[in-house]
């Protein structure tokens, strides 16, 4: 009796062992997964997105491995999971019946990881009212954290199927439209010398011509009359930037430096048309 006794607490003591070290494997292995990402972005700037999907993979391929062991090192365990074998055929069936969106997440996160269709830390736009930087991706799931900080979780299936805008994919580069209305009395020329000079003062804008075009003298920065209508003269100028991000700040600093000199120019902005249309709904509920 006292030798059965033994026994199954040096079984039950085994098991424990097991879980205990497939747990801390699991840890140390995300651990340093996690330093190894770390390192190879800041040094080599390396893409991250394989090496997120393998570190989630690998975990999750330990806790599978040290379970099982776990499972068939105790005899009264064993023997539950020779008749769960004897029936993988009846089971298979029902879990992949009951595992369809988990298996679809699964194959459409390895699908992503493949192709590429957007990787971590691009920064991605959908659905319209969705954008972020792509944070993570899981087996199950995609990670985005949007710019106010918050965290929007896509199952990799439906994101999959969505219809996205990638501002990093391929080139970074970004053309950002510039677009002001100038009331129609206001000096057109010197109104596209104002965008102009500003445009080329930014420190964050950059150089995107070709030597040919160069050559061929095609300024750097274009301004143009985009159209004339009863709300006045709108201008557009077309700025370079490296990405999204530089192309933000530019945009918002144009707005504020354009301002100014149209100020000391005298150059009148006419009221914004959304500002008026808005206007106009108000006025039209009462």
């Amino acid at each position: 009796m006292n030798e059965e006794i033994r026994n199954r607490i040096e079984s039950f003591a085994f098991f424990l062992a097991i879980m205990v070290v497939t747990i801390v494997a699991a840890w140390l292995v995300d651990r340093l997964f996690k330093r190894f990402l770390e390192n190879s972005s800041e040094n080599i700037k390396s893409d991250p997105t394989n090496y997120q999907f393998l570190r989630h993979a690998v975990s999750g391929l330990i806790y599978v491995v040290g379970v099982s062991w776990a499972i068939w090192s105790v005899p009264s365990m064993r023997a539950i999971a020779n008749s769960l074998l004897g029936a993988a055929g009846i089971l298979a069936i029902a879990v992949g019946f009951a595992s369809q969106h988990a298996l679809a997440n699964v194959v459409s996160g390895i699908f992503i990881v493949v192709f590429k269709p957007f990787r971590v830390n691009d920064r991605l736009r959908l659905r319209d009212n969705l954008s972020g930087v792509v944070e993570d991706i899981t087996l199950r799931h995609t990670v985005i954290r949007d710019f106010e900080n918050r965290r929007i979780i896509i199952p990799n299936s439906v994101i999959s199927q969505e219809v996205i805008i990638n501002s990093d994919f391929g080139d970074d580069k970004i053309c950002k439209w510039f677009e002001i209305y100038i009331s129609m009395d206001a000096n057109i020329d010197q109104a596209k010398a104002i965008l102009c000079d500003e445009a080329l003062k930014h420190p964050l804008r950059i150089d995107a011509r070709k030597p040919e075009d160069i050559e061929k003298g095609k300024p750097e920065v274009t301004v143009r009359v985009l159209r004339i209508d009863e709300y006045g003269i709108r201008l557009r100028a077309w700025i370079w930037a490296k990405d999204t991000s530089d192309a933000f700040v530019i945009s918002c600093d144009m707005y504020e430096s354009v301002k100014k000199r149209f100020n000391e120019s005298e150059i009148h902005i006419p009221q914004a048309p959304m500002l008026k249309a808005d206007m106009t709904q108000v006025v039209n509920q009462f």
